[in-house]
C-alpha cells in the first residue's frame, strides 16, 4: 500500500492506553442492571443476558500465570466511522497479550461476510498497514442485518470451523443490536462464543452515562466544522450568499449541535428542538427568514444555516405522516412497485388517512416523492436523499419576496446548497479517536479474557487525559427498548437524542440570538495530529460540556 508522508508518519503515532489497561486487570462486577425501558418486554426476549452487572477493570496485583491462545472474530457493520481500523488494531494488540499465538480473523464486507464464511487472518503485516488510518477498507463493511437463525446456525459453523471463541461486532446501534440478539442465541444454546460490541457512529446517538460517545463522532464533526469554517470565510470574503449546509444525522442532531459550538453559524436548527416546539414547516422558515431580513437590514446579505439530515421526520406533522408511509409501503410493497411513476403520488394519497393526504399533496413533488422511495434495511425513509437544504433554501426566498412586498424587508437574497456526508466518515482520525478506538478494542480483548458476553466495550471519563480513562463493559440489554420496525414491534437501542436541559445545547441556546445577528463565525481550521496536546488532543465540544462537572 502506498502511503503519503502523513500516512508514514501517522502509522509511527502509538495511541495512548488508558493506565489500568497497561498490565493485567481483574473484572470487578457493580449492581446488575436493567433496560433503558420496556423491561418486561427485554427480560422477556433476552433472558440469558438480561440484567447483568457493569463491569470496571482495575489493575490485578496477583495476575494468574500464563493464558491459553484464543481465536477472536471481528466484523465492521454498517456505515464507516474514523478509527475503526484502530478498534481492530487494539483488539488485536490485546488478544496478543492475551497469548501471542492468540489469532485474529476479520469477516469481509460485514455480517455479510460472516453469514457467507468469507473471512482474512488478520497477521501483523495487514494490521501495521492500517494503524491510525481512517476508513473500513482492511475488510470492509456492509449492511446485511444478522436477525434470523439461519444466519446464527450459519455463521457458528465458521467459528467452530476456525476454532473461534470470542465475535466482537464493531458497529452503531442497530448494529449492536444485532449482537445482543446473537449473544443470546448463542448463550441459549451452549454455543461456546462470546459476543463483544464495540459503539460506532460519527451521529454520535449512541451513548449514555457509561458510554460517553461513539467513536469516529469526534473526527467526523471535525472535518465537517473545517469545511464550514472554510465556507463562512467565503461567505464572509463575498459577503452575498446565503449557504444552507444539511449535515448528517438521521435521527439526532449531535452532529449540527457540534459543529454550531465549533463555528458559530447564523442558523442552526436543532430537530429535537422543532419536535418539542410542535413548530411546523412555516414556523421553521419564517423564523430563518426573520433572521435573513434583520441582517439584511444592517447591510449583511450573506450567512450560514446548518440543517440535521433527519430534520423532516422531526416536524411532528411530518412524523405522523412518515410514519404511516413507512407502514403503507411496507404491507404494500409489491402493489407499489407496480404502479406507474406518474401515478404514485396520487396511489399514495388515496390510501393515506385524510390529514396526512392533505400534508403530502401540500408538498412540492420533488420531496413528496422522496418520501416513497424505496425504505433503508431498517425500514425508515432515507431522509438524506431528501434535499431539504433546498426545500427550506426556496421556501424561504418565497417568504422574503413577500416580506418584501408587504415593505418589511430590503434587501438581497441568493443561495447556495451543501450537503456533508461522505466527507467525514472515513478520515483518518484524531488524535482523540485514534486512542479512544485504540482503548476500546483493546479493551474488548479484556472482556473476552474475562469471559462476558451481550457487553459492549466502554471506555470513559474521555474529558481528562487518556491515561485516566476508566475501562469496563455495560451489558448491552441495558440499553436497550422496543420501538416499532417494518410495523412491527421489535427490540432495538434506544438512541440517545440531543436533550434540550443539556449543557452543550444550553450553551448553544444561550449564544445564538447574538451568532443570528452578528457575524462571530469561527474558522476551526483543518484537523492537527501533531504539536501541543491542548491543538492536537482535544475531545468535543460537546463532551466537553456534557461532563464538565465530573
Amino acid at each position: 500500500m502506498k502511503k503519503s508522508a502523513l500516512q508514514k508518519a501517522r502509522a509511527a503515532y502509538q495511541p495512548k492506553l488508558p493506565v489500568v489497561l497497561t498490565g493485567a486487570v481483574k473484572a470487578v462486577e457493580g449492581k446488575p442492571t436493567h433496560s433503558v425501558a420496556d423491561q418486561d418486554d427485554i427480560k422477556a426476549l433476552f433472558p440469558n443476558t438480561y440484567g447483568l452487572p457493569e463491569i470496571q477493570f482495575e489493575k490485578d496485583p496477583n495476575p494468574a500465570k500464563g493464558s491459553t491462545p484464543i481465536n477472536v472474530g471481528v466484523i465492521l457493520s454498517g456505515g464507516q466511522a474514523p478509527g475503526g481500523h484502530n478498534v481492530i488494531s487494539g483488539l488485536f494488540d490485546g488478544i496478543k497479550k492475551i497469548n501471542r499465538d492468540s489469532r485474529l480473523y476479520g469477516f469481509l464486507m460485514g455480517p455479510g461476510g460472516f453469514v457467507d464464511h468469507k473471512y482474512v487472518e488478520l497477521t501483523s503485516e495487514i494490521i501495521d498497514q492500517f494503524r491510525n488510518t481512517g476508513g473500513f477498507d482492511i475488510i470492509g463493511s456492509g449492511r446485511t442485518k444478522l436477525e434470523t437463525k439461519a444466519q446464527f446456525d450459519k455463521g457458528l459453523e465458521i467459528l467452530k470451523q476456525l476454532d473461534i471463541k470470542a465475535l466482537v461486532i464493531i458497529g452503531g446501534d442497530d448494529s449492536n443490536t444485532n449482537a445482543c440478539v446473537l449473544a443470546e442465541y448463542y448463550k441459549q444454546i451452549n454455543a461456546g462464543v462470546q459476543v463483544i460490541g464495540c459503539p460506532k457512529t460519527i451521529d454520535g446517538d449512541l451513548k449514555n452515562e457509561v458510554i460517553e460517545t461513539s467513536f469516529g463522532f469526534d473526527t467526523a464533526t471535525k472535518v465537517y466544522s473545517e469545511v464550514i469554517g472554510n465556507i463562512q470565510r467565503d461567505c464572509n470574503s463575498a459577503k452575498k450568499y446565503w449557504h444552507f449546509i444539511k449535515l448528517m444525522g438521521r435521527s439526532a442532531s449531535h452532529i449540527a449541535l457540534e459543529c454550531a459550538l465549533q463555528c458559530q453559524p447564523n442558523v442552526c436548527i436543532i430537530s429535537e428542538e422543532v419536535e418539542a416546539k410542535k413548530q411546523t414547516l412555516n414556523d421553521i422558515v419564517n423564523s430563518i427568514a426573520d433572521i435573513v431580513a434583520a441582517r439584511a437590514a444592517n447591510g449583511n446579505n450573506y450567512g450560514t444555516v446548518l440543517i440535521p439530515e433527519g430534520l423532516i421526520e422531526f416536524i411532528p406533522a411530518m412524523k405522523v405522516l412518515i410514519a404511516e408511509l413507512n407502514d403503507l409501503l411496507a404491507a404494500n410493497a409489491a402493489e407499489f412497485a407496480t404502479i406507474e411513476p406518474n401515478n404514485r403520488l396520487s396511489w399514495v394519497a388515496d390510501r393515506l388517512s385524510a390529514e396526512n393526504a392533505g400534508i403530502f399533496t401540500s408538498l412540492p413533488d420533488g420531496v413528496a416523492n422522496q418520501l416513497c422511495l424505496d425504505r433503508d434495511p431498517h425500514g425508515n425513509v432515507q431522509v438524506s436523499l431528501i434535499e431539504t437544504e433546498k426545500l427550506l433554501g426556496h421556501m424561504v426566498a418565497r417568504r422574503l419576496d413577500q416580506m418584501k412586498s408587504e415593505g418589511r424587508y430590503v434587501g438581497k437574497f441568493a443561495a447556495q446548497f451543501h450537503f456533508f456526508g461522505y466527507e467525514g466518515r472515513c478520515a483518518d482520525p484524531s488524535n482523540f479517536d485514534a486512542d479512544y478506538c485504540y482503548a476500546l478494542g483493546f479493551n474488548a480483548s479484556c472482556l473476552i479474557r474475562a469471559g462476558v458476553t451481550g457487553y459492549m466495550s466502554s471506555v470513559r471519563n474521555l474529558t481528562k487525559p487518556s491515561v485516566q480513562w476508566i475501562a469496563g463493559g455495560i451489558p448491552i440489554t441495558m440499553m436497550m427498548n422496543m420501538e416499532r420496525r417494518h410495523g412491527a414491534m421489535k427490540p432495538v437501542i434506544q438512541k440517545a437524542l440531543v436533550t434540550l436541559d443539556g449543557a452543550a445545547f444550553t450553551k448553544f441556546a444561550e449564544q445564538r440570538d447574538s451568532w443570528a445577528i452578528n457575524t462571530e463565525f469561527v474558522y476551526p481550521g483543518p484537523i492537527q495530529y501533531f504539536g501541543p496536546a491542548e491543538v492536537c488532543d482535544q475531545c468535543s465540544m460537546t463532551l466537553k460540556y456534557e461532563h464538565a462537572a465530573k
